[in-house]
């Protein structure tokens, strides 16, 4: 933040009429992105500025409780979601659909033009924060004379790693020609990196596609939507600091040619909420009854499902490390989800002693507050990554997606974290990677480095100054 910004925001910290903002969020259908947006909207409010949160009705009531003190100044606004053909009933997020129907949904997130365009007609907000999906909002925005900003809950190394919104609609034809041309590093990348993703993580992307329609379902690829909606917007908002990825923050202003804003990592608060809550008390009463650091958290976000090799390897690798152990997992994505994956024949009777699997939701914050909790192994999902490293807990990553891959890379680059090795092709992995992997991070002296790096992390992932500098920065902008 430069000097004569904070000066700036001095002054208006000590003008009891600085402008008292009326903004408008609509996230994509997905709570790795509702979350994020809930947080951002959550300290705006707590500044004083009005949020109309929008979502469908069914998401709405999911999301969880805010604080009473920030009721007056953050209202829900349910919209809904239009029937398409092939979406299931009542499926209106992605941990609602199997991962090959999440394209349905987004072509019933397009039909939310009009309710959209009539909510911005009748209130006439002063910004409306979007996310990738909604590509048309732009002309729509303007035609309201409504301000536009692309808020990404992605860090800037994913966004950089995939190049301006022109290279993002229509393709790099420079460079990316064949499959394999997507794993080096970009000619816009001027500076050393070893981030990329993995081979199998791009053949696993069924949705990565450079067509504005697919000519079977009128499907509008996730480049696309990315691409135009970054053109479309005024500002552009990132889920980052300039502590944690400077070089990736400032590549995205040369690439966007428009202002880009690190709104901080929007670490988690610790609440006493719900503290008589069963599933956290059962938690809590299972945690307590082992060593102070010996638990391996095991996660992988509210919509991330591993494949059933995947999950065969990884219980097999978990139960040959010996290590306890606390696992959320997520065996089915909605009930139209036929592929429920499960876990090797008496692997729970035989690590019933040492872990824990919990098919249900959980309260994850809580749960990795707790001392016994030594590590984690994670997807690489920025929430997850935020949380583990703002507690000081060593992290074990097993990306699955292109964006969780880049955002490994980039934590093995700065040697923030571990990941399990795979085969770069088919993404094959032998049960005793997975356990190497936790013993060294967890318990042998050679991977103290990763714990000590996480400690030192504390410092940038937790630091509430921190965040309410670039709070700060991003409302002074807006205003202005």
């Amino acid at each position: 933040m430069s000097l004569e910004v904070r000066h700036q925001i001095a002054m208006d910290e000590n003008n009891s009429s600085v402008k008292q903002l009326d903004i408008a969020m609509l996230p994509w259908l997905a709570f790795g992105h509702l979350i994020p947006f809930l947080e951002l909207g959550k300290l705006m409010a707590a500044k004083g500025h009005k949020i109309s949160f929008i979502s469908t009705p069914r998401n709405v009531d999911r999301l969880p409780q805010i604080p009473q003190t920030l009721t007056p100044y953050i209202n829900f606004i349910k919209i809904n979601l239009p029937k398409v053909e092939n979406l299931p009933e009542n499926a209106e997020s992605t941990k609602d659909v199997p991962f090959d129907d999440v394209k349905y949904l987004k072509i019933a997130c397009d039909g939310l033009q009009k309710p959209v365009s009539d909510f911005l007609k009748t209130t006439s907000p002063d910004w409306i924060i979007s996310d990738f999906c909604t590509y048309w909002l732009g002309q729509i925005a303007v035609k309201h004379g409504v301000r536009i900003g692309y808020f990404s809950v992605f860090p800037a190394v994913t966004l950089g790693f995939m190049g301006s919104p022109e290279v993002l609609m229509y393709g790099d034809d420079e460079q990316q020609k064949m499959l394999e041309d997507f794993i080096k590093r970009p000619r816009w990348v001027s500076f050393e990196s070893d981030v990329r993703p993995s081979l199998f993580q791009l053949t696993r992307m069924t949705s990565l596609t450079y067509n504005v329609k697919d000519d079977n379902e009128k499907h509008v690829g996730d480049m696309y939507r990315l691409g135009a909606t970054i053109q479309g917007s005024d500002v552009v908002l990132v889920r980052s600091s300039l502590g944690f990825e400077p070089d990736w923050l400032n590549l995205l202003n040369q690439l966007y040619k428009k202002p880009v804003i690190p709104v901080g990592l929007l670490p988690a608060i610790t609440t006493t909420n719900n503290d008589n809550d069963t599933n956290w008390r059962e938690a809590r009463e299972w945690l307590d009854k082992r060593e102070k650091g010996s638990v391996v958290y095991i996660g992988f976000g509210t919509e991330t499902k591993p494949s059933q090799y995947e999950l065969t390897q990884l219980a097999l690798g978990l139960e040959l490390s010996d290590l306890p152990f606390y696992w959320v997992l997520i065996d089915q994505r909605g009930s139209s989800d036929d592929e429920v994956i499960k876990l090797p024949h008496g692997f729970e009777d035989r690590t019933r002693e040492r872990g824990v699997v919990c098919t249900s939701w959980a309260p994850q914050f809580k749960i990795l507050s707790h001392e016994a909790v030594g590590g984690l192994l994670i997807h690489s999902g920025l929430s997850s990554v935020v949380e583990g490293l703002q507690l000081g807990k060593p992290l074990v990553l097993f990306p699955m997606l292109i964006d969780q891959g880049l955002i490994a890379s980039y934590l093995v680059e700065k040697k923030i974290a571990c990941m399990i090795y795979r085969e770069e092709v088919d993404g094959s992995f032998e049960p005793e990677s997975v356990a190497d992997s936790l013993s060294l991070v967890m318990v042998k002296q050679e991977g103290k480095m990763y714990r000590e790096k996480a400690k030192e992390m504390m410092s940038l992932f937790s630091d509430r100054e921190i965040q309410d500098k670039c709070l700060d920065e991003l409302i002074h902008f807006l205003i202005n």
